[in-house]
Formats: structure tokens, sequence, C-alpha cells
């Protein structure tokens, strides 16, 4: 068998073990709070739920676990692959721009590093350093904002009801509807423009390992 073959065999068996790793990390840090606080009145399982952070994090996990065990290069799993990755870059972005001095539920240091910090840098690597050769166009990375749009009207639309809102830029009760609609306007300009980004380096990605853009 040719060298560069055994290469990346190894290259894969490396990575698939690693994505294993940070899967079972990411389980871990999602699952920490809930066992801890089971039977406390002052803990929501559906607000926990209810934070992007969360709901990206557990999308994440799935990505590193069928990642590890399968591996599937189908256009509709990478198109899903690349949009968890999204949902992670913003979840690092916006918590390092907006939230770091907030309290989300996450008091314990290790789990706010793992779901603010770490995993969003590991699915972003992986997505440059293990991309696939299926192309993405600038409309399809751009489809991956279906989903940030949807939490927001959920947590709109959730929030009257319970009382409660998960972020502070998503709580009209603190700044009124008018200018939320404005941060709301800012921040999908700013999803639009990391979306582009993730797939313009994971193009860049493919371009190094296989030679050719996707």
């Amino acid at each position: 068998m040719d060298a560069a073959v055994v290469t990346d065999l190894r290259g894969q068996r490396i990575v698939r073990v690693l994505r294993a790793v940070f899967a079972v990390y990411g389980l871990i840090a999602l699952l920490w709070i809930p066992l801890r606080n089971l039977g406390s009145d002052d803990f929501s399982s559906a607000n926990y739920l209810s934070y992007f952070t969360i709901e990206s994090n557990i999308l994440a996990v799935v990505v590193l676990l069928v990642g590890a065990l399968r591996d599937p290069q189908s256009r509709g799993w990478q198109l899903f692959r690349g949009a968890t990755t999204l949902y992670m870059v913003i979840t690092g972005i916006v918590y390092a721009v907006l939230l770091a001095n907030i309290d989300v539920m996450l008091q314990d240091g290790w789990i706010n590093t793992a779901l603010h910090r770490l995993l969003p840098l590991v699915l972003l690597l992986d997505w440059v350093l293990a991309p696939s050769r299926v192309r993405i166009s600038e409309v399809q990375s751009l489809s991956w904002l279906v989903f940030p749009a949807v939490y927001g009207a959920y947590s709109l639309i959730r929030g009257p009801i319970v009382d409660w809102y998960p972020y502070p830029f998503l709580d009209p009760r603190q700044q009124g509807y008018l200018q939320l609609a404005v941060t709301a306007v800012v921040l999908l300009l700013a999803m639009a423009l990391m979306a582009l980004a993730v797939n313009a380096v994971g193009r860049l990605g493919a371009r190094r390992r296989f030679g050719q853009d996707r």
C-alpha cells in the first residue's frame, strides 16, 4: 500500500478517535447540570433546553459522534455538518462579545469553557482540517440561518408565556421591541457573514487537502 495512503488512513483514524473523545466530553458537559439539579425546584429543564448554546452543542455532539462512527460524505450530511459548525461559531462569538459576564445557567467554569469556547473551536477545526469533497454554494450556506431565525421566533413567542427569556438581547422588557428589532437585524447580518465565512474556510480546507475547491 502506498505510504501516502497509509498516512491518510492513520490520519482519518486519529480524527475519528478525537471526534469520539470530544463527543463524550460534550455529552458530559451537557448532562452535568440537569443531572446535578434533579428534583430541584429552582431548575427548569425547559428553560435549559431553550438556550441556543445548549441546542447548538447537542447538534455538535451528534455531528462528532456520527463523524466518529460513520463519517458519512453525503451532501445532506455535509450541509448539516456545516450548519452545526456555524451554530457553534455563533455560540462562541456571541458569548465572547455579549454574554461573557452574564448568568446563562452555566455557573461551572469547566462547562462554560466546554460549551462556549472549546467545542466551538473543535467543530471549526474539524470542519477545516477534515473537510469533505462536497461543494456547498453561498446560497446553501445562507440557508443555515433558518434555524437561528426559528430559534429567535420561538424565544419571543415563549418568553411572554413563561415570563422568561434566555438572553438579554432577546428580552423586549429591557429594551423595547424597536431596539430588539434593530438588534435582531444586526445579529442576522452578522450571522450571514459568519455563514459565508464558515463555508469559505471549509473550501480552503478542501483545497489544502484535496488540491481543489469543493
